[in-house]
């Protein structure tokens, strides 16, 4: 089982994250975020790029995505809401843009 972020995780990592544009989901002990693309291929392409850093880190985002805008929520199912894994996963997520 994953653990959850500590105290200190959340004031460090989790609020850096804050920083770059996540945000806590209201009711769920989780982070989300909206990218916008200037169009649906490149939108398409910057979910490829995360599935295949997802795969690598074997932590899966929840996702959806409506022509050129992708909404990505992160959250440890396992851990009952935030660990490192979506810390990691966020980080790389961030590469990307």
């Amino acid at each position: 089982m994953t653990a959850p972020l500590t105290e200190v995780q959340r004031e460090t990592d989790l609020e850096a994250l804050h920083d770059c544009g996540w945000a806590m989901v209201d009711g769920r002990d989780a982070i989300c975020r909206t990218f916008v693309f200037a169009d649906f291929v490149s939108a398409f392409g910057f979910m490829t790029r995360v599935a295949l850093w997802a795969e690598k880190l074997d932590h899966h985002p929840e996702w959806s995505n409506v022509y050129k805008t992708v909404e990505v929520t992160l959250t440890t199912h396992d851990a009952g809401g935030l660990s490192m894994k979506d810390i990691e996963l966020a980080r790389r997520i961030d590469g990307l843009v």
